[in-house]
């Protein structure tokens, strides 16, 4: 009985840490809440000359093919990388230098854009002027404000 019952209290245990560490370290991934710029607003906001960095880190043959006026090139997709994220290095003294929002520009929205929130989060830029853009470059439907 008293064997039992120190199995079942050592598996409680167990199961217990086993549980509140594996959520504890998804939670950490999933509390970052991103912003985003609407294609709308970042276009209205090019228009009417407002101040605004855009980050592009799509790979150079796609940015070669388009992407947003005035988007600062970085060529750094999929940021998962010590390699890619030298790349975000390079324009950090621009980025740094200025208070205005910084849009972040990938394909489609996602995890490049998401690792790229999170590493300049991680190295110190206010939160405050981060931004994704929703959808992407995909989701870029304003053909006049591209450069091709």
């Amino acid at each position: 009985m008293k064997k039992t019952l120190y199995l079942v209290v050592i598996m409680v245990i167990v199961l217990t840490f086993f549980v509140i560490g594996c959520s504890s370290d998804k939670n950490a991934e999933s509390t970052t809440e991103f912003k985003y710029y609407t294609a709308e607003k970042l276009k209205q906001s090019i228009i009417a000359e407002k101040p605004v960095k855009i980050v592009d880190i799509q790979v150079k043959e796609e940015f070669n093919k388009h992407h947003i006026k005035d988007a600062i090139p970085t060529y750094a997709y999929p940021v998962k990388s010590a390699k890619d994220k030298a790349k975000l290095e390079k324009i950090l003294p621009e980025l740094k230098k200025s208070e205005d929002p910084i849009v972040i520009v990938c394909p489609r929205g996602a995890g490049g854009a998401e690792r790229t929130y999170k590493y300049f989060a991680d190295i110190g830029i206010d939160k405050k002027r981060l931004y994704i853009l929703e959808n992407g470059q995909a989701g870029w439907p304003y053909d006049e404000l591209l450069e091709k």
